[in-house]
């Protein structure tokens, strides 16, 4: 098995980019945005939702790892003006907000 990344990983790490939560209100009014925990790679993720790889996915939202945005969240980041990594799998938007450091 090659080490090389797919070229859907290549595709979806050039679509991935800081967005304002802000920005993504509508997005989240539509429940079409997925976040995912800051322990995983946001490119790989999108690629196996892309790929539909259903075992793993239901595997992520079991442990909690992988859901959809919550009101509470989403109102917290909206009040905070956070910015969070973002990829678009239709008819999915996948965000992530970095990891605080230790001393934030």
């Amino acid at each position: 098995m090659s080490d090389l990344p797919s070229e859907l990983m290549i595709k979806l790490n050039r679509e991935t980019s800081k967005i304002d939560w802000q920005a993504l209100q509508r997005f989240y009014a539509q429940g079409a945005v997925l976040v995912v925990a800051p322990s995983l790679d946001l490119v790989a993720t999108a690629a196996a939702v892309a790929e539909d790889n259903s075992a793993y996915i239901a595997d992520l939202l079991k442990q909690d790892l992988l859901k959809k945005a919550d009101e509470a969240q989403a109102a917290t980041w909206l009040a905070d003006k956070c910015e969070v990594w973002a990829v678009v799998v239709a008819p999915w938007v996948l965000v992530q907000r970095e990891r605080k450091l230790a001393d934030e």
